[in-house]
């Protein structure tokens, strides 16, 4: 059944302005009156333009411009916030501090920044970070090749104390002649001290290499005391280091030898005291 309706605007109902009403069959349906002009009706009409014009401004931006121009009221943390720049404001310093100068804080309008350009600190950590997994790589590689090299010298003995006294140059003199024998000594385990061999040196022999005892018993018996520390045959072959001269009358295989043998039977050269 038709509602209804009534033909004529009452003048004191302001929500009918601006409507038109049609008939549906028991429904009202109110539209817009496109031909609105009234005062009333012009602040819906610009708000709702106001709103149009601020939706661009709300799309989030997907692509982050390379550069931007500094304006009033801008500060670098406002402009990394509204960018999503990596590393922040600070970073965004680093990018561009040739042209902000040395306070990050000054800024001016006008100034033209870059935006989410890598900076140079960046890039050597990449390359450290390569570095050191190339050199873990290489330590790893190389560490069957150091296990090996270790066994070999432990398990040389003559060698290591050649080695070991080729890579040093010594005085052809008492001094050097008893360093290289020291070094030898280390090398092999024997102790003994500069001065413990010096001072038998000097009681035995005055630091003649080529002194030999004619006349003692051993002499007698056909077995002279020979060299820097009066070392028989006998003994000398029976305490010869490997790796130093076979000639008893060499004073660094004249100073081992007799080392060895005083280790072997007072504890040290440095224990010696007199004729041993």
């Amino acid at each position: 059944m038709a509602s209804k309706a009534k033909h004529r605007r009452p003048k004191n109902s302001p929500v009918a302005r601006g409507l038109v009403t049609a008939g549906t069959g028991g429904a009202v349906l109110a539209f817009p009156l496109l031909a609105a002009t009234t005062a009333e009706a012009a602040p819906a009409h610009t708000a709702a333009t106001a709103e149009v014009t601020l939706t661009p401004a709300a799309v989030v931006q997907t692509d982050t411009p390379t550069t931007y121009s500094v304006v009033w009221g801008d500060s670098l943390s406002k402009i990394a916030d509204e960018y999503s720049l990596s590393g922040g404001w600070q970073q965004l310093y680093e990018d561009n501090r040739d042209v902000i100068g040395g306070d990050p804080c000054l800024i001016h309008p006008g100034l033209t920044l870059t935006l989410g350009t890598e900076s140079a600190s960046e890039a050597p950590a990449d390359s450290t970070a390569d570095s050191t997994t190339d050199t873990t790589a290489a330590d790893e590689a190389a560490a069957p090749a150091a296990e090996e090299s270790a066994d070999a010298s432990a398990s040389a003995d003559t060698g290591a104390a050649a080695t070991a006294t080729a890579t040093t140059t010594y005085a052809d003199n008492l001094d050097g002649w008893i360093r290289e024998s020291l070094d030898v000594m280390a090398a092999q385990g024997i102790p003994g001290s500069y001065d413990g061999i010096l001072r038998n040196i000097m009681r035995e022999s005055s630091g003649n290499p080529w002194a030999i005892n004619n006349w003692d018993s051993n002499a007698a018996a056909g077995t002279p005391s020979k060299g820097l520390l009066q070392v028989i045959d006998p003994t000398f072959e029976a305490y010869h280091v490997p790796g130093t001269s076979t000639d008893s009358y060499d004073p660094v295989a004249n100073i081992t030898a007799a080392s060895n043998y005083a280790a072997d039977r007072y504890g040290s050269i440095d224990n010696v005291n007199g004729p041993y």
